[in-house]
């Protein structure tokens, strides 16, 4: 399992619990969240935060996500915070890759104009500047 890759797919349910929740994510009790991506994210992130010795610098992250959910600097420092614990901890990062795949949920979208697709049956997609599609 790549650590980055998860850290990567990972990260958008976690922010998007603490857009949610605020820090109150971190101690929020599972019956109250209605919502699948933000019961999602605080289970992830729990998890993270049940057994994991870098509890500190993971909420200091978590905190800067709270205060500003949309800056693509607070959510990259998350993500490699979540990363580099994943890289210490093969059991926890096999534990979220089953959890990943028994909720069924794929998001790795990554860089400006990125894009994904779940199910495309025809046309296309295009990104960038001055794109021309004849036909």
């Amino acid at each position: 399992m790549d650590a980055s890759l998860t850290a990567a797919e990972i990260t958008p349910y976690i922010v998007t619990a603490i857009s949610a929740y605020g820090t109150a994510v971190l101690t929020r009790v599972r019956d109250q969240a209605t919502d699948a991506t933000v019961s999602l994210g605080r289970e992830i992130l729990q998890r993270f935060t049940r057994r994991n010795r870098h509890r500190q610098e993971l909420e200091s992250a978590v905190r800067d996500v709270a205060d500003d959910p949309e800056d693509p600097d607070f959510q990259a420092a998350l993500r490699g915070q979540l990363r580099r614990i994943l890289e210490g901890d093969a059991e926890l990062a096999a534990e979220l890759a089953a959890l990943l795949a028994q909720s069924g949920a794929r998001v790795t979208t990554l860089g400006e104009r990125a894009v994904n697709v779940h199910h495309m049956t025809g046309g296309a997609v295009v990104t960038g500047d001055n794109n021309r599609i004849d036909g």
